[in-house]
């Protein structure tokens, strides 16, 4: 049986801020997305280690994980949102062997590094939300940040608009992700089933080689094979030097993703660096044209 997803958000509900990843660089930007989420009419709570450094990580694998399964598993607390990605999430899975059952179904939001949190959520449970971390919030254009609050609060979200790349429809469940993070899930215990669904990939600060590297070894594993689809979002910092014969990233993005024989939507608004539109991980998608639609509320939640 699918889980359900968690009930939507009310105003006045509680939510705890958790820094699983990178260590916080942003203190003015965290502030100024918790005045937003309060001004949207939620609590939100600091963990008690969101301060906390050791070298690039936001404290110890120990410290971040006891904030993540404290908060998970605390009934007083809907749901945990991000502060910031950077690099760590996946180390707390060499000593957590899954997600425990929460008292209530919960929302977890976040992206970039958040994707290992993510993906690995759909396994056993629903709630995930890949959008705009603590840190990055406030630099949203209001839009995104209404399309966020309508995700949480169960409200229908609005289509996305992109690029035809290879025209076609398609249909399934969205699995949104930093392709950086997501590659590193392959051949882990982690991966989630990706057989029949749509995948939504962005990267920051990869150079088009790289880009070429992470995408040859998703067609090594035959993951991409599999899919019904594919949606492309931002790829941001990631031009090649000018010094340097490089191909562009756009033309390594087509030439690794157009043969699979499935459609591919891009130009789409989430990622780094601009607009990062929620998108409900595990959510049932269709691509229609130059359209990715969510069936949102998922019909666990009407």
């Amino acid at each position: 049986m699918t889980p359900a997803w968690p009930e939507p958000l009310q105003p006045g509900d509680r939510l705890l801020a958790i820094a699983p990843s990178g260590c916080l660089r942003e203190l003015d930007a965290l502030q100024a997305a918790l005045e937003l989420w309060r001004e949207a009419g939620f609590q939100i709570d600091l963990a008690p280690h969101w301060q906390e450094q050791q070298g690039y990580l936001a404290g110890s694998d120990r410290d971040r994980l006891a904030d993540l399964k404290a908060g998970w598993l605390d009934p007083h607390y809907r749901g945990l949102v991000c502060i910031r990605g950077g690099w760590g999430a996946a180390r707390l899975f060499e000593a957590w062997n899954g997600w425990p059952t929460p008292p209530e179904p919960k929302w977890l939001i976040g992206f970039s590094d958040i994707t290992t949190l993510l993906w690995t959520l759909t396994r056993q449970h629903r709630g995930a939300v890949h959008a705009p971390v603590l840190t990055t919030l406030a630099a949203e254009p209001p839009r995104s940040l209404q399309r966020l609050w309508d995700c949480l609060q169960g409200k229908p979200l609005e289509p996305l608009t992109g690029s035809v790349w290879v025209p076609g429809t398609a249909e399934g469940s969205i699995y949104p992700a930093n392709l950086t993070v997501a590659t590193h899930l392959l051949g882990t215990p982690w991966l989630p089933d990706l057989r029949g669904a749509i995948l939504a990939i962005e990267d920051v600060s990869e150079q088009p080689y790289r880009l070429d590297r992470l995408l040859t070894q998703w067609r090594l594993s035959g993951q991409l094979q599999q899919l019904a689809g594919i949606a492309v979002g931002r790829f941001s910092q990631c031009d090649p030097p000018s010094d340097r014969p490089s191909f562009s990233v756009e033309a390594v993005l087509r030439d690794r993703l157009s043969d699979l024989g499935i459609p591919v939507l891009a130009d789409l608004p989430f990622g780094h660096d601009g607009e990062n539109a929620a998108l409900p991980v595990g959510a049932i998608a269709r691509i229609q044209g130059d359209r990715l639609q969510i069936d949102w509320p998922a019909a666990s939640q009407e």
